[in-house]
């Protein structure tokens, strides 16, 4: 990546209650090509840090109300935003205050009387590097996912009379993730699917991540290899009770969806492990709401059966938290709510699976905070 690469993609939260010294930083770091947002203090900057998400945080530490060391501590306790890098920006040059610093895990220090060279300079260096990091973690899980085998989505449409389905899978950063989505024959009048989410995947966990993708998705296909019963509830059962009992996997974030397609009777019969709900679009477009627990957290796991009529027409969508998580530039979340309202909007004669994809992608410009994946289901 060249460095006006970097540039034009960072965005960087300036946390200073000095209006002239950042109106002056704002200024060099915005004509640099960064996008730059600005807070006064503490408690406005870690506000904008959990709506924005920045690449990179520069604080001052002197300042009212939460100063920017306790500012930096509110950050350290959120395994969200601890991650950002983070940058003192200080009047002091103390040996005593730039120790403090490093105590609370931070990138540099930057003197505000550093010239904007300098400052434009430090800045660009921690993102070159991070991008170096994450460039061998790309190239490091990508190995690791090609010596397991593991391919956690289909590369085909499955074909299955009766029915379109189609999938869209984008991992985030183009990194092997923890969405998973499978299809498997049940006889020639069933089809099931399966779709799931291990959370909590960023930089050190995105080896587990694929792991406990290819686990989940390989224990659900031996399920339903093993098995004539036609029940989702049932299925979700028996993949909770394996999950259930393996300790290095139990405590692990896992949703899990599964819909049974019956092409004989025109139904769809789902259930889910604390998954986001099924959209029906049918005459109206409705939620479905799973009341099944996350896989692994219980050995009951009080998973339920939804069977669903189907004719003509009627469409059936599962997705992902990285298409509801979405953010567009200005840290506004796309959410459930919107999703219902574009898919009950969306024109009939158009393939609904391109139309959400050009509405997220239009949303988001391009920059995705998760992984995401759309199963989309349309009755023929």
């Amino acid at each position: 990546m060249t460095q006006d690469n970097i540039k034009s993609n960072g965005r960087i939260l300036l946390v200073e209650d000095e209006f002239n010294i950042a109106k002056l930083f704002n200024y060099n770091l915005t004509k640099a090509g960064f996008q730059c947002e600005v807070a006064g203090n503490g408690k406005e900057g870690y506000e904008l840090a959990e709506k924005i998400k920045p690449d990179l945080i520069i604080s001052d530490v002197m300042m009212p109300e939460v100063d920017g060391y306790e500012f930096r501590r509110l950050l350290l306790n959120n395994p969200e935003l601890k991650q950002i890098p983070f940058v003192f920006l200080t009047a002091k040059g103390e040996e005593e205050d730039i120790l403090q610093g490093y105590d609370l895990e931070i990138e540099d220090y930057i003197i505000k009387t550093s010239s904007p060279k300098v400052v434009i300079a430090k800045v660009s260096a921690i993102l070159k590097s991070l991008e170096k990091e994450r460039v061998k973690v790309v190239d490091e899980v990508q190995k690791a996912a090609d010596s397991m085998g593991t391919k956690v989505v289909p590369e085909e449409f499955p074909q299955f009379e009766g029915f379109q389905i189609k999938h869209w899978h984008m991992p985030f950063k183009s990194i092997p993730g923890g969405d998973f989505i499978d299809y498997f024959k049940l006889d020639e009048n069933n089809l099931a699917i399966i779709f799931g989410d291990v959370m909590g995947k960023r930089w050190g966990a995105w080896y587990f991540a694929i792991a406990y993708a290819g686990y989940v998705r390989s224990a659900a296909r031996f399920v339903l290899e093993s098995s004539s019963d036609y029940q989702p509830s049932h299925i979700l059962h028996k993949v909770n009770e394996s999950v259930f009992k393996d300790e290095r996997i139990a405590e692990v974030f896992i949703t899990l969806s599964i819909i049974i397609l019956d092409k004989k009777n025109k139904t769809a019969r789902y259930a889910g492990a604390g998954d986001l709900p099924l959209i029906f679009k049918s005459d109206g477009v409705e939620r479905i709401i799973s009341k099944g627990v996350l896989l692994g957290f219980s050995k009951s796991g009080e998973y339920e059966d939804t069977e669903i009529k189907l004719k003509s027409g009627d469409e059936l969508f599962l997705v992902t938290d990285g298409i509801t998580e979405a953010r567009d530039k200005s840290g506004t979340l796309y959410g459930e709510d919107k999703l219902m309202d574009f898919i009950a909007s969306m024109n009939a004669g158009q393939d609904s699976m391109e139309q959400i994809q050009k509405e997220i992608l239009d949303y988001t410009g391009g920059e995705m905070d998760d992984d995401v994946s759309l199963i989309a289901v349309k009755v023929l």
